[in-house]
């Protein structure tokens, strides 16, 4: 009851000191900071609040590019708490949770991973809408399958024996910019003071909603069975382009740790309301992706944003990462690389803005983020042009072949033998 009364009080008197001071909310909702603006504030510590709890910097979002973010600001030496509506991290996620090698090769922490939880693919077989197929590999280039839910679920464990407060089951609904710092107030437990706040709440993110930040609203939606002992040829990923089934991207099969992975996803387009159904491709598919006669052992299903990063992301001490703040590649689809690299990244900016050793990161730190240029003219293309009669007759050709490692491989593409 005391811990209750607390938020409740934290609550109030926040809204009254914030609706009571007109500048300071014009202020706050101003455009992100130009480069011409002056410097940002002094940073100060995070306001006394009698009975509250006090950190340097607020995640909300347990994701993977929450979790590296308060990560990186933990071992940068800020107080840094970690507020997450789901009871697990890993429970109802939206990703295949394929992770690129360029990844493992950027981001430290992944060298962490153990093994159980990552399995190798070592290429990428793509099959055009009449099933006639290409291999595509580079050299030294390979993907990790992982069993997604169980990595978030041991990156939470990491964080806090780096010193950051992971809070489960804590909704995030409400930030209040009091007197140069943020008042969360939740439901459960003392008002939140912090410093810093940081979105990684996904692709419908509360924070940005609440800030008045841009959102996302270009979509795929996907959705993917998981199975028990389906037949595929090993080590790859096997990809299935098909305008029909999957216009604006593709389907996909892989052998994943302990399961198969099968899904298709589709450009959301607001005139289409008929439900993403994956037995059409499974019936196409099943001379190469066999699940068997048993039903998935898992669904997940949900929304990729595919619009590219959204253009204001932040505001005076405050900033978007990973999918809240649209940082998925227009054309694969994959954000976990970025959600790593960026939320580490933001973690380490925001911890030299807390010790004032650089300006608030919303004002340079977010100019870092990818604009996904290439990408975004690609998945134009994808979208107006995607023709079934093209990929059928043109997959094989050495020019679509080296467009295709170059989507995939990154700068690793186009060097297979014979190409």
């Amino acid at each position: 009851m005391r811990i209750a009364e607390r938020g409740a009080h934290c609550f109030k008197s926040a809204a009254s000191m914030h609706t009571s001071s007109p500048s300071s909310s014009s202020s706050f909702f101003s455009p992100l900071f130009s480069p011409a603006s002056s410097a940002a504030p002094s940073p100060l510590p995070p306001a006394d609040h009698v009975g509250g709890l006090k950190v340097d910097l607020l995640v909300v979002g347990a994701s993977f590019a929450g979790l590296a973010c308060a990560r990186a600001a933990a071992l940068a030496g800020l107080s840094v708490m970690v507020v997450e509506k789901k009871a697990s991290a890993g429970a109802k996620l939206h990703t295949t949770g394929i992770i690129v090698k360029d990844a493992v090769d950027s981001v430290p922490w992944l060298s962490e991973v153990p093994p159980a939880l990552v399995r190798r693919i070592e290429g990428v077989r793509l099959y055009a809408p009449n099933m006639r197929h290409v291999d595509l590999h580079a050299p030294g280039y390979w993907f990790w399958a992982t069993d997604a839910p169980a990595l978030l679920d041991w990156m939470v464990g990491s964080a806090r024996d780096c010193g950051v407060d992971v809070r489960l089951g804590t909704l995030f609904e409400q930030a209040l910019w009091v007197n140069g710092h943020w008042e969360v107030p939740v439901t459960q437990g003392p008002c939140i003071t912090a410093t810093y706040l940081v979105g990684a709440d996904g692709p419908h993110s509360r924070v940005a909603k609440t800030l008045g930040l841009s959102r996302n609203t270009r979509f795929l939606y996907g959705i993917e069975h998981e199975y028990q002992g389906a037949l595929m040829a090993p080590g790859l990923l096997h990809c299935f382009i098909d305008r029909r089934l999957a216009p604006g991207y593709i389907g996909w099969a892989l052998q994943g740790v302990g399961v198969s992975q099968i899904g298709l996803a589709r450009r959301v387009e607001r005139h289409h309301a008929g439900a993403l159904k994956l037995d059409p491709l499974l019936r196409k598919i099943a001379p190469v992706v066999a699940p068997g006669d048993a039903p998935p052992v898992a669904v997940r299903a949900g929304m990729i944003p595919c619009g590219g990063v959204l253009p204001v992301v932040a505001r005076e001490r405050a900033l978007l990462v990973g999918d809240a703040a649209g940082m998925v590649s227009p054309v694969t689809a994959g954000g976990i690389h970025t959600a790593l690299l960026h939320g580490q990244r933001a973690g380490e900016a925001v911890a030299r803005f807390v010790r004032r050793e650089a300006g608030d990161p919303a004002t340079w730190f977010v100019r870092s983020y990818p604009g996904f240029r290439l990408k975004r003219t690609l998945r134009w293309a994808f979208d107006h042009f995607q023709s079934d009669w093209m990929f059928n007759h043109l997959l094989g050709t050495p020019q679509m072949r080296r467009v295709a490692e170059l989507i995939y491989f990154h700068r690793k593409g186009g060097s297979s033998p014979g190409n």
